[in-house]
């Protein structure tokens, strides 16, 4: 079934290319594909909507903010950027029918700004036999970097290196041997599943507990149980914030008290909200981008344009991580296009992204690719819940010497 569809998109896009309309008004000299005189289209696939909305709805507006403003500027190279964006609800075959339709119907240029492990990896076949580039995806998934797929570009740092740095800290610095894993069933969970058994097994260590829980849900109860018996002393999460969120303040009405570590999917903000101002208990969160709200007030600063460009563009949006990450997306796409230059192709493209190396971003952040390299960023940073928010945490020192204090 799945080489029926491909070969079914593959002569879609044979039989357009064909019978491409001959108004020179709406095609390019190369006739690429989603690119006319004026515009160029992108197919975004991303929840809008259910229990992962939020995650989705912040990266499309952070990466619109970008765009606007590209836009308004007029465009890149006389082209305005439009984004055609489909909800899937974190939903894996919505995900590939919205993928096919932007193939077959909308006839756009590359694929933009996709949310989610489970929803992205489902589309890797159609990507890897239409040649049509995958650019910025909400997900550190491991199935998106290994093996090596020229059109696949990834900003952000892998989930390996998240739980890798997470799992090093608790070792190293808290001297926490004990821990568990939390997990949502699927791709996106097993994927922070393996990275911290990898991780655990430099130590000599493997998970003292694993629990999971089904997409889509909050039955976060067998789960915990299973955790809760190993009397862990950390547990890593991998899944949403709704399920996240239940799972800690379930534990706290058990007494439940161990290190709460998230991957950034989880969602910094939405978390934060649903479990509250409560400080009593430990929660962690990695990031892959620095905090929003922390700028050096350059104008070349992408944080510093992101909260600005956000003011600007959606005024009742509050900057997130989340929104970042999609802002960074924008312009890694926008510094591709314009290195492409007016001739563009979907292979020019790749090749100008592939040419980008060492593009600063902001102090400590640059963006480096090469012809074996679609990852931009390795950097993890690391944040604490404090009086209901996420903010920059390094005190590793500290947070031991509290936890000793209470024990």
């Amino acid at each position: 079934m799945r080489n029926l569809t491909l070969m079914l998109i593959t002569l879609s896009m044979v039989l357009m290319t064909a019978c491409n309309p001959t108004d020179e008004s709406t095609r390019t000299h190369s006739l690429s594909p989603g690119v006319t005189d004026t515009e160029i289209r992108l197919g975004s696939s991303l929840a809008l909507t259910g229990h992962a909305g939020y995650l989705g709805t912040q990266t499309l507006r952070g990466a619109q903010a970008y765009i606007h403003y590209i836009n308004s500027s007029g465009g890149v190279h006389g082209r305005k950027l439009k984004v055609i964006a489909f909800d899937d609800s974190y939903d894996p075959p919505k995900c590939l029918a919205n993928t096919q339709k932007f193939i077959i119907e909308n006839n756009v240029f590359a694929l933009f700004c996709y949310v989610g492990t489970p929803t992205t990896v489902k589309v890797l076949p159609l990507v890897e036999e239409t040649k049509v580039p995958l650019i910025g995806m909400f997900t550190g998934a491991n199935a998106l970097r290994e093996p090596f797929n020229r059109y696949v570009v990834n900003i952000r740092a892998s989930y390996y290196q998240e739980t890798e740095a997470a799992v090093k800290h608790l070792i190293n610095d808290l001297g926490i041997k004990n821990i568990a894993v939390f997990y949502q069933y699927d791709a996106y969970g097993f994927d922070g599943l393996i990275g911290t058994e990898l991780a655990l097994k430099e130590f000599g260590l493997e998970p003292v507990s694993r629990g999971s829980y089904i997409r889509g849900t909050l039955n976060v109860q067998e789960g915990l149980e299973k955790i809760l018996n190993s009397k862990a002393g950390a547990v890593v999460m991998v899944g949403t914030y709704g399920a996240c969120a239940r799972f800690i303040k379930l534990a706290q009405t058990k007494q439940f008290d161990p290190i709460f570590y998230n991957v950034s999917f989880v969602g910094a903000e939405e978390l934060a909200r649903r479990v509250g101002a409560d400080d009593s208990t430990t929660v962690l969160m990695s990031q892959v981008v620095p905090p929003p709200d922390i700028n050096s007030g350059s104008p070349g600063d992408a944080a510093f344009q992101y909260v600005n460009l956000l003011k600007q563009y959606f005024p009742t949006d509050t900057p997130s991580f989340v929104g970042l990450e999609g802002f960074l997306n924008a312009r890694i796409l926008v510094e591709g296009l314009q290195k492409a230059g007016r001739d563009l192709t979907r292979e020019g493209l790749i090749d100008a992204i592939e040419s980008i190396n060492n593009l600063e971003l902001g102090p400590g952040v640059s963006i480096t690719y090469g012809p074996g390299d679609r990852q931009g960023l390795d950097t993890i940073y690391f944040t604490r819940l404090e009086k209901g928010r996420f903010v920059p945490f390094t005190d590793w020192k500290g947070l031991k010497e509290d936890r000793e204090k209470i024990q």
